[in-house]
Protein backbone atom coordinates (compact mmCIF):
# COMPACT_ATOMS: atom_id res chain seq x y z
CA UNK A 1 0.00 0.00 0.00
CA UNK A 2 1.08 3.55 -0.71
CA UNK A 3 1.55 6.22 1.78
CA UNK A 4 -0.51 8.54 -0.68
CA UNK A 5 -3.31 6.41 -0.71
CA UNK A 6 -6.64 7.45 0.62
CA UNK A 7 -7.33 6.47 4.22
CA UNK A 8 -9.95 3.74 5.15
CA UNK A 9 -13.29 4.29 6.17
CA UNK A 10 -12.48 2.72 9.24
CA UNK A 11 -10.15 1.18 11.44
CA UNK A 12 -10.00 0.01 15.07
CA UNK A 13 -7.58 2.84 16.30
CA UNK A 14 -6.46 6.58 14.21
CA UNK A 15 -3.56 8.13 14.81
CA UNK A 16 -3.49 12.02 13.84
CA UNK A 17 -0.07 13.57 13.00
CA UNK A 18 3.20 11.88 11.34
CA UNK A 19 5.29 13.45 13.45
CA UNK A 20 8.17 11.54 15.45
CA UNK A 21 5.51 11.35 18.40
CA UNK A 22 2.50 10.40 16.50
CA UNK A 23 5.08 7.59 15.39
CA UNK A 24 6.35 6.45 18.28
CA UNK A 25 2.68 6.38 19.23
CA UNK A 26 1.42 4.18 15.93
CA UNK A 27 4.61 2.38 16.61
CA UNK A 28 3.88 1.32 20.26
CA UNK A 29 0.51 0.62 19.97
CA UNK A 30 0.34 -2.13 16.75
CA UNK A 31 3.28 -3.68 18.86
CA UNK A 32 0.49 -4.38 21.60
CA UNK A 33 -2.08 -4.85 19.29
CA UNK A 34 -0.59 -6.57 16.28
CA UNK A 35 -4.12 -7.83 14.61
CA UNK A 36 -5.90 -4.43 15.04
CA UNK A 37 -6.47 -1.89 12.07
CA UNK A 38 -4.43 0.94 12.61
CA UNK A 39 -4.15 3.85 10.11
CA UNK A 40 -1.91 7.44 10.85
CA UNK A 41 -3.49 10.48 8.95
CA UNK A 42 -0.22 12.89 8.36
CA UNK A 43 -1.34 16.28 7.03
CA UNK A 44 1.73 16.74 4.80
CA UNK A 45 3.12 15.25 1.86
CA UNK A 46 6.12 13.97 4.08
CA UNK A 47 6.17 12.89 7.78
CA UNK A 48 8.27 15.17 10.50
CA UNK A 49 7.40 18.15 8.17
CA UNK A 50 7.30 20.69 10.89
CA UNK A 51 8.48 20.45 14.33
CA UNK A 52 10.39 16.94 14.28
CA UNK A 53 12.53 18.55 11.27
CA UNK A 54 12.89 22.04 12.21
CA UNK A 55 15.32 21.75 15.72
CA UNK A 56 18.98 21.30 16.90
CA UNK A 57 18.64 17.89 17.20
CA UNK A 58 19.57 17.92 20.83
CA UNK A 59 18.86 14.90 22.62
CA UNK A 60 18.60 16.29 25.85
CA UNK A 61 20.08 14.34 29.77
CA UNK A 62 17.33 15.96 32.04
CA UNK A 63 19.07 18.82 33.53
CA UNK A 64 16.35 21.49 33.26
CA UNK A 65 13.04 19.92 34.53
CA UNK A 66 11.70 19.96 37.94
CA UNK A 67 12.16 16.60 39.73
CA UNK A 68 8.59 14.62 39.54
CA UNK A 69 7.57 16.07 36.21
CA UNK A 70 6.78 13.53 33.62
CA UNK A 71 9.56 15.74 31.32
CA UNK A 72 12.06 14.88 33.80
CA UNK A 73 11.20 11.07 34.29
CA UNK A 74 10.45 10.86 30.57
CA UNK A 75 13.28 12.60 29.37
CA UNK A 76 15.93 10.29 31.10
CA UNK A 77 14.41 7.28 30.39
CA UNK A 78 13.43 7.90 26.81
CA UNK A 79 17.20 9.22 26.23
CA UNK A 80 18.40 5.98 27.27
CA UNK A 81 16.09 4.36 25.19
CA UNK A 82 16.72 6.20 21.95
CA UNK A 83 20.31 5.71 22.05
CA UNK A 84 19.86 2.23 22.64
CA UNK A 85 17.76 2.18 19.63
CA UNK A 86 19.64 4.53 17.19
CA UNK A 87 22.56 1.79 18.04
CA UNK A 88 20.42 -0.87 17.04
CA UNK A 89 19.40 0.73 13.69
CA UNK A 90 22.26 2.50 12.71
CA UNK A 91 21.23 6.07 13.14
CA UNK A 92 22.48 9.22 13.42
CA UNK A 93 23.86 9.64 17.25
CA UNK A 94 26.69 11.84 18.40
CA UNK A 95 27.82 12.58 22.77
CA UNK A 96 28.71 15.92 22.52
CA UNK A 97 28.19 17.22 25.73
CA UNK A 98 27.00 20.46 26.77
CA UNK A 99 28.61 22.74 29.31
CA UNK A 100 25.84 25.36 31.08
CA UNK A 101 27.76 28.11 31.68
CA UNK A 102 27.54 31.06 34.60
CA UNK A 103 29.71 33.97 33.26
CA UNK A 104 28.88 35.87 36.10
CA UNK A 105 28.61 35.44 40.00
CA UNK A 106 24.52 36.77 39.65
CA UNK A 107 24.32 33.45 37.97
CA UNK A 108 25.90 31.27 40.52
CA UNK A 109 22.32 30.07 42.61
CA UNK A 110 20.56 29.71 38.92
CA UNK A 111 23.26 27.08 38.40
CA UNK A 112 22.99 25.67 41.66
CA UNK A 113 19.28 24.90 41.20
CA UNK A 114 20.01 23.16 37.86
CA UNK A 115 22.71 21.21 39.47
CA UNK A 116 19.73 20.01 42.02
CA UNK A 117 17.33 19.15 39.40
CA UNK A 118 20.03 17.46 37.59
CA UNK A 119 20.99 15.16 40.02
CA UNK A 120 17.79 14.21 41.45
CA UNK A 121 16.77 13.41 37.21
CA UNK A 122 19.51 10.88 37.40
CA UNK A 123 21.40 12.47 35.16
CA UNK A 124 24.47 10.53 34.05
CA UNK A 125 27.88 11.89 34.70
CA UNK A 126 26.46 15.42 35.42
CA UNK A 127 28.93 17.43 37.34
CA UNK A 128 30.37 20.69 38.36
CA UNK A 129 33.28 22.38 36.72
CA UNK A 130 35.53 24.90 37.15
CA UNK A 131 37.47 28.30 34.41
CA UNK A 132 40.21 25.48 34.34
CA UNK A 133 37.78 22.86 32.96
CA UNK A 134 35.22 24.38 30.79
CA UNK A 135 38.77 25.34 29.01
CA UNK A 136 39.63 22.02 28.68
CA UNK A 137 35.90 21.10 27.30
CA UNK A 138 35.24 23.80 25.41
CA UNK A 139 38.97 25.76 24.64
CA UNK A 140 36.67 29.41 22.68
CA UNK A 141 34.06 29.22 26.12
CA UNK A 142 34.68 31.06 28.90
CA UNK A 143 33.08 31.17 32.47
CA UNK A 144 33.30 31.17 36.00
CA UNK A 145 31.74 27.75 36.69
CA UNK A 146 29.25 25.67 34.61
CA UNK A 147 27.90 22.33 34.95
CA UNK A 148 28.82 19.51 32.28
CA UNK A 149 26.56 16.90 31.22
CA UNK A 150 28.99 14.63 28.60
CA UNK A 151 25.44 12.41 28.39
CA UNK A 152 23.75 15.35 25.44
CA UNK A 153 23.98 14.06 22.84
CA UNK A 154 22.85 14.87 19.26
CA UNK A 155 20.89 13.08 16.38
CA UNK A 156 18.51 13.62 13.04
CA UNK A 157 14.98 13.68 14.92
CA UNK A 158 13.68 13.54 11.12
CA UNK A 159 15.42 9.95 10.37
CA UNK A 160 14.41 8.77 14.04
CA UNK A 161 10.93 9.07 12.96
CA UNK A 162 11.21 7.64 9.43
CA UNK A 163 12.36 4.37 11.07
CA UNK A 164 9.56 4.41 13.59
CA UNK A 165 7.41 5.35 10.59
CA UNK A 166 9.15 1.85 8.60
CA UNK A 167 8.25 -0.32 11.57
CA UNK A 168 4.97 0.65 12.23
CA UNK A 169 4.17 -0.33 8.34
CA UNK A 170 6.42 -3.50 8.93
CA UNK A 171 4.28 -4.59 11.28
CA UNK A 172 0.88 -4.15 9.34
CA UNK A 173 -0.39 -0.07 10.33
CA UNK A 174 -1.29 1.80 7.44
CA UNK A 175 0.15 5.88 6.86
CA UNK A 176 -1.81 8.22 4.64
CA UNK A 177 0.16 11.30 4.04
CA UNK A 178 -2.16 14.42 2.49
CA UNK A 179 -4.78 13.48 4.68
CA UNK A 180 -5.21 16.40 6.90
CA UNK A 181 -7.73 15.98 9.70
CA UNK A 182 -10.28 18.80 9.47
CA UNK A 183 -12.35 17.96 12.54
CA UNK A 184 -13.32 15.28 14.84
CA UNK A 185 -16.20 14.14 16.79
CA UNK A 186 -16.97 11.25 18.76
CA UNK A 187 -20.67 10.79 17.43
CA UNK A 188 -23.52 9.01 19.95
CA UNK A 189 -22.55 5.40 18.29
CA UNK A 190 -19.79 5.72 20.27
CA UNK A 191 -15.68 5.42 18.73
CA UNK A 192 -14.45 8.82 17.06
CA UNK A 193 -15.31 10.24 13.78
CA UNK A 194 -12.05 11.87 11.64
CA UNK A 195 -13.10 14.30 8.69
CA UNK A 196 -10.55 14.52 5.90
CA UNK A 197 -10.62 16.16 2.48
CA UNK A 198 -10.97 12.58 1.33
CA UNK A 199 -14.43 11.30 3.46
CA UNK A 200 -14.38 10.64 7.21
CA UNK A 201 -12.90 7.81 9.12
CA UNK A 202 -14.03 5.86 11.71
CA UNK A 203 -12.10 4.64 14.26
CA UNK A 204 -13.27 3.02 17.66
CA UNK A 205 -10.49 5.09 19.21
CA UNK A 206 -8.17 7.96 18.28
CA UNK A 207 -4.88 9.41 19.41
CA UNK A 208 -4.21 12.82 18.36
CA UNK A 209 -0.59 13.98 18.25
CA UNK A 210 -1.16 17.07 16.50
CA UNK A 211 1.21 19.58 17.16
CA UNK A 212 0.60 22.59 15.92
CA UNK A 213 -2.76 22.03 15.58
CA UNK A 214 -3.37 19.78 18.50
CA UNK A 215 -5.74 22.62 20.59
CA UNK A 216 -8.20 22.82 17.57
CA UNK A 217 -8.45 18.95 17.01
CA UNK A 218 -9.04 18.78 21.23
CA UNK A 219 -11.85 21.25 20.76
CA UNK A 220 -13.47 19.65 18.67
CA UNK A 221 -13.83 16.94 20.06
CA UNK A 222 -15.22 18.52 23.35
CA UNK A 223 -11.99 19.02 25.09
CA UNK A 224 -11.11 21.60 27.31
CA UNK A 225 -10.86 25.33 25.60
CA UNK A 226 -7.57 25.61 27.35
CA UNK A 227 -4.65 25.53 27.15
CA UNK A 228 -4.15 27.54 23.67
CA UNK A 229 -1.88 26.94 21.30
CA UNK A 230 0.73 29.84 20.48
CA UNK A 231 3.22 29.28 18.14
CA UNK A 232 6.50 30.62 18.48
CA UNK A 233 8.89 31.11 16.15
CA UNK A 234 12.81 30.53 16.66
CA UNK A 235 15.45 31.46 14.71
CA UNK A 236 18.68 30.32 13.94
CA UNK A 237 22.44 31.46 12.69
CA UNK A 238 24.93 29.25 11.29
CA UNK A 239 28.96 29.37 11.48
CA UNK A 240 30.45 29.90 8.36
CA UNK A 241 32.09 26.46 7.11
CA UNK A 242 36.01 27.85 8.39
CA UNK A 243 34.64 28.65 12.08
CA UNK A 244 32.35 25.81 12.89
CA UNK A 245 35.14 24.31 14.92
CA UNK A 246 34.81 27.22 17.22
CA UNK A 247 32.28 25.09 19.49
CA UNK A 248 33.14 21.53 20.23
CA UNK A 249 29.70 20.25 21.75
CA UNK A 250 26.77 22.47 23.02
CA UNK A 251 27.16 25.60 25.20
CA UNK A 252 24.33 27.17 26.55
CA UNK A 253 24.16 29.76 29.22
CA UNK A 254 22.14 29.54 32.46
CA UNK A 255 18.88 30.40 31.97
CA UNK A 256 16.62 33.20 33.54
CA UNK A 257 13.72 31.20 35.22
CA UNK A 258 11.68 33.89 34.77
CA UNK A 259 11.56 33.92 31.24
CA UNK A 260 10.15 31.16 28.86
CA UNK A 261 13.38 30.43 27.15
CA UNK A 262 17.03 29.19 27.71
CA UNK A 263 18.73 31.91 25.51
CA UNK A 264 20.72 32.19 22.64
CA UNK A 265 23.30 29.01 22.87
CA UNK A 266 25.58 26.93 20.40
CA UNK A 267 24.68 23.62 19.36
CA UNK A 268 26.89 20.85 17.28
CA UNK A 269 24.21 19.23 15.07
CA UNK A 270 24.60 15.74 13.84
CA UNK A 271 25.97 17.07 10.41
CA UNK A 272 28.72 19.39 11.94
CA UNK A 273 27.37 22.74 11.52
CA UNK A 274 27.50 24.65 14.57
CA UNK A 275 24.31 26.73 15.28
CA UNK A 276 23.45 30.01 17.23
CA UNK A 277 19.89 30.56 18.97
CA UNK A 278 17.17 29.66 18.53
CA UNK A 279 15.22 32.82 19.31
CA UNK A 280 11.97 33.14 20.57
CA UNK A 281 9.09 35.49 18.98
CA UNK A 282 5.56 35.12 19.11
CA UNK A 283 4.67 34.07 15.27
CA UNK A 284 1.96 34.92 12.54
CA UNK A 285 1.26 31.55 11.61
CA UNK A 286 2.00 28.12 12.87
CA UNK A 287 3.68 27.66 9.89
CA UNK A 288 5.78 30.46 10.01
CA UNK A 289 9.62 29.29 8.87
CA UNK A 290 9.46 33.40 7.17
CA UNK A 291 10.04 35.27 9.38
CA UNK A 292 7.21 37.50 8.41
CA UNK A 293 4.68 34.99 7.38
CA UNK A 294 1.07 35.57 8.57
CA UNK A 295 -1.87 33.55 8.30
CA UNK A 296 -5.03 35.35 9.61
CA UNK A 297 -6.50 32.79 11.23
CA UNK A 298 -3.80 31.72 13.04
CA UNK A 299 -2.87 35.42 13.81
CA UNK A 300 -6.04 35.74 14.86
CA UNK A 301 -6.45 33.10 17.29
CA UNK A 302 -3.38 33.73 18.84
CA UNK A 303 -4.48 37.65 19.07
CA UNK A 304 -8.19 36.92 20.66
CA UNK A 305 -6.37 34.19 23.15
CA UNK A 306 -6.34 36.51 26.74
CA UNK A 307 -3.22 34.78 27.58
CA UNK A 308 -1.42 36.41 24.39
CA UNK A 309 -1.24 39.16 26.28
CA UNK A 310 -1.27 38.31 29.33
CA UNK A 311 2.51 36.81 28.66
CA UNK A 312 3.41 39.87 26.49
CA UNK A 313 3.13 42.39 29.36
CA UNK A 314 4.94 40.09 31.74
CA UNK A 315 7.24 39.67 29.23
CA UNK A 316 7.18 42.77 27.34
CA UNK A 317 11.53 43.35 27.51
CA UNK A 318 12.16 40.19 26.27
CA UNK A 319 9.87 40.38 24.00
CA UNK A 320 11.24 43.28 22.05
CA UNK A 321 14.40 41.67 22.36
CA UNK A 322 13.50 38.29 21.00
CA UNK A 323 11.74 40.25 18.02
CA UNK A 324 15.27 42.56 17.76
CA UNK A 325 17.15 39.50 17.26
CA UNK A 326 15.17 37.97 15.04
CA UNK A 327 15.35 41.03 12.76
CA UNK A 328 18.99 41.58 13.40
CA UNK A 329 21.42 38.73 13.73
CA UNK A 330 24.20 40.67 14.75
CA UNK A 331 22.09 41.04 17.96
CA UNK A 332 22.05 37.23 18.52
CA UNK A 333 25.52 36.56 17.49
CA UNK A 334 27.07 39.09 20.07
CA UNK A 335 24.39 37.81 22.67
CA UNK A 336 25.65 33.92 21.79
CA UNK A 337 29.73 35.67 22.33
CA UNK A 338 29.15 36.07 25.75
CA UNK A 339 29.34 32.38 26.15
CA UNK A 340 32.54 32.17 23.01
CA UNK A 341 34.39 35.78 23.37
CA UNK A 342 35.80 34.77 19.96
CA UNK A 343 32.53 34.50 17.95
CA UNK A 344 32.57 37.33 15.43
CA UNK A 345 29.52 38.77 14.01
CA UNK A 346 31.01 38.13 10.33
CA UNK A 347 31.34 34.39 11.25
CA UNK A 348 27.59 34.07 11.28
CA UNK A 349 25.60 33.58 8.14
CA UNK A 350 21.55 32.53 8.18
CA UNK A 351 20.10 29.13 9.29
CA UNK A 352 17.24 27.75 9.97
CA UNK A 353 13.91 28.30 11.56
CA UNK A 354 11.17 26.51 13.32
CA UNK A 355 8.02 27.03 15.32
CA UNK A 356 6.87 25.37 18.40
CA UNK A 357 3.95 24.60 19.63
CA UNK A 358 3.72 26.47 22.66
CA UNK A 359 0.86 25.70 25.02
CA UNK A 360 -0.49 28.76 27.14
CA UNK A 361 -3.14 29.30 29.23
CA UNK A 362 -5.86 31.90 29.47
CA UNK A 363 -3.45 33.97 32.72
CA UNK A 364 -0.55 33.94 30.49
CA UNK A 365 1.36 31.20 32.03
CA UNK A 366 3.36 28.39 29.87
CA UNK A 367 2.25 25.01 30.24
CA UNK A 368 5.72 23.30 31.30
CA UNK A 369 4.98 19.97 32.20
CA UNK A 370 3.79 17.25 28.84
CA UNK A 371 -0.13 17.49 29.35
CA UNK A 372 -1.93 14.45 27.92
CA UNK A 373 -6.40 15.09 27.63
CA UNK A 374 -8.77 11.96 27.65
CA UNK A 375 -11.56 12.96 25.96
CA UNK A 376 -14.22 10.17 25.60
CA UNK A 377 -12.82 7.75 23.07
CA UNK A 378 -9.64 9.70 21.78
CA UNK A 379 -6.71 10.89 23.73
CA UNK A 380 -5.28 14.00 23.02
CA UNK A 381 -1.63 15.15 23.26
CA UNK A 382 -2.23 19.27 24.43
CA UNK A 383 1.12 20.08 25.53
CA UNK A 384 4.71 18.15 24.15
CA UNK A 385 7.08 20.68 24.49
CA UNK A 386 11.06 19.71 24.61
CA UNK A 387 12.32 17.03 25.17
CA UNK A 388 9.39 15.71 23.45
CA UNK A 389 11.47 13.92 20.43
CA UNK A 390 14.29 13.04 23.30
CA UNK A 391 11.23 11.80 25.37
CA UNK A 392 8.80 9.90 22.23
CA UNK A 393 9.82 5.86 22.56
CA UNK A 394 9.14 6.63 27.01
CA UNK A 395 5.82 9.56 26.20
CA UNK A 396 4.38 7.02 23.41
CA UNK A 397 3.89 4.35 26.19
CA UNK A 398 1.99 6.54 28.42
CA UNK A 399 0.04 7.56 25.83
CA UNK A 400 -0.71 4.01 24.59
CA UNK A 401 -1.44 3.03 27.98
CA UNK A 402 -3.92 6.06 28.70
CA UNK A 403 -5.50 4.58 24.98
CA UNK A 404 -5.81 1.25 25.19
CA UNK A 405 -7.24 1.36 29.38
Amino acid sequence: MSRTDRPPSACDIAVAGGGILGLAVARELIVRQPEARICLLECEDRLAAHQSSHNSGVVHAGVYYEPGSLRAKLCVEGASRLRKYCAERELPWRNSGKLVLATGPDQLPRLDELERRGMANGVKGLRRVGPEEISEIEPAARGISALHSPQTAVTDFAAIADAFADDFEAAGGTIHLGSPVLSAAEPDSGGVCLRTPAGSVEADRAVFCAGLQSDRLAVSCGGSPEPRIVPIRGGYLKLRPDAEDLVRGNVYPVPDPDLPFLGAHLTRAFDGSLLIGPTAMIAGARDAYELFRVNRRDLGDTLRWPGTWALMRRHWRASLNEAANSARPARLAREAARLVPSLAVADVIPGPAGVRAQALDREGNLVEDFLVEEVGASVHVRNAPSPAATSSLALAELIADRTLA
